[in-house]
């Protein structure tokens, strides 16, 4: 686990330029630890963006060929004062291991690592064709790896891809996830005055951005949590009665889920519609955050002349980005108070996708999980968006199987980050079982 740990300190944060080195020492990382493990070829692929990580082992003529996929790069850790122990400096409490990325995706994405090393150090070859594709920018929405799937299907040719980068269910549970989200991520950038201007002489006649940034989101969507862009909800495609019939079957406590989770006084969203329904199967408008204005200390009494609002929306079968995106912006010049100007800047989007829980490698995954954690496999969906999904369903034709160890409580994305040790090493085993059975 020391080299887990290791990983785990280098501050990968693709989001922020300042850690461009970091990002590059953990691709290196990644490709010397493969090749030390009796990987071949084990190389950084070059490209607009940060560098992929690939290498194979394909010592096993007629068996399958699976593609191993997971991600290097973090999300930012801020706010800094809310973590325990630094995000940077991984720590051991609780049969937990706390930093940045432990569970999304360093911690997860080394099961695959440490599974493959650990059969080829102990049988000197593998039951299965390998080959590791890992990404340094699932973080930050960018285009490389898409560009390099798209371009080389012969070179990344393979039956299933494997993926560990999702939660199970509750601990204990082994949890297989057959859905996930899309996304539409951008900006909504406003402007008012030409320049910021004084509240006491210009009150009452000039537009403030920050307000009308206010305004629109407002008008994007109601206090019940229901979209009120035009056409958004026509393709959505509602799940079947078998698969609601099987949330309905999980255990699962929506107050304890509330107050342990969520940590809120209530839960949002649309009220007719199920909890899991909405988390899973609905579409969502979120605001991630609005800059303008003044807001360090003290006062200044201004009128701000701009505001950018960030902005996405979680797309579900069977809508479309592109078809979203045109709503969204015909929405928003409708939204726009007078005085105001504002457009929508796409920063990164997916399609939704769903894989079929009948296949022979998710069912097959399923029983390994099984076998080591000693419950039946569920099947769930997630509300996130693994984007590169969609595109090996797309580019390449083969289905993902997300079998993923991180838990409900894991923070990702948020401060006290963490991944549990026992799944940390199950998970190991279930990945050893589950090419074995293969």
């Amino acid at each position: 686990m020391n080299d887990l740990l290791n990983f785990l300190r280098i501050p990968s944060i693709s989001a922020l330029p300042e850690h461009a080195a970091d990002v590059r020492r953990a691709a290196e990382f990644v490709r010397d630890w493969l090749d030390r493990a009796g990987l071949h070829g084990a190389r950084l692929i070059e490209g607009e963006g940060n560098p992929l990580v690939f290498a194979t082992w394909t010592g096993a003529p007629g068996k399958p060929t699976l593609l191993l996929y997971g991600h290097y790069d973090v999300q930012p850790p801020d706010p800094l004062d809310e973590w325990i122990s630094p995000p940077f400096e991984p720590a051991i409490r609780n049969g937990n291991i706390y930093a940045r990325g432990a569970a999304d995706d360093k911690g997860q994405v080394f099961i695959l690592m440490e599974a493959v090393a650990r059969m080829l150090r102990e049988n000197g070859k593998l039951p299965v064709n390998v080959k590791f594709l890992i990404e340094g920018e699932e973080e930050s929405g960018g285009e490389h790896i898409e560009k390099y799937v798209a371009s080389k299907p012969s070179e990344l040719a393979s039956d299933a891809a494997i993926i560990c980068d999702t939660a199970m269910f509750a601990p204990d549970l082994p949890t297989i996830t057959t859905g996930l989200r899309g996304i539409v991520y951008g900006e909504i950038h406003v402007q008012g005055a030409r320049t910021d201007l004084h509240s006491g002489d210009y009150g009452g006649a000039a537009p403030n951005a920050v307000e009308a940034a206010a305004q629109i989101i407002a008008a994007l969507k109601d206090r019940d949590g229901h979209i009120r862009i035009p056409g958004l909800y026509e393709r959505v495609r509602k799940p079947g009665e078998s698969e609601i019939s099987a949330w309905k079957s999980l255990p699962f406590n929506a107050e304890e889920f509330r107050e342990k989770e969520v940590g809120s006084i209530a839960l949002a969203g649309e009220p007719e519609i199920s909890l899991f329904e909405r988390m899973w199967a609905r579409p969502t408008f979120e605001v991630h955050g609005i800059r303008g204005g003044f807001v360090g200390e003290g006062s200044k009494t201004v009128i701000p002349a701009r505001a950018v609002a960030k902005i996405s929306l979680r797309l579900v079968p069977d809508q479309q980005p592109e078809e979203v995106i045109r709503s969204l912006e015909a929405a928003l010049a409708k939204a726009v108070p007078p005085g105001i100007t504002a457009s929508f800047k796409l920063l990164s989007s997916a399609a939704p996708c769903m894989v079929d829980p009948g296949n022979v490698f998710v069912r097959k995954a399923a029983d390994a999980m099984k076998k080591i954690f000693r419950h039946e496999t569920v099947y769930v969906r997630c509300g996130g968006s693994i984007p590169i999904v969609g595109l090996f369903q797309q580019a390449l034709g083969i289905p993902s199987v997300m079998m993923g160890f991180g838990l409900p409580d894991d923070n990702i994305h948020a401060p006290n980050e963490k991944f549990s040790i026992a799944n940390y090493s199950r998970g190991i085993d279930a990945v050893v079982e589950y090419f074995s059975s293969l």
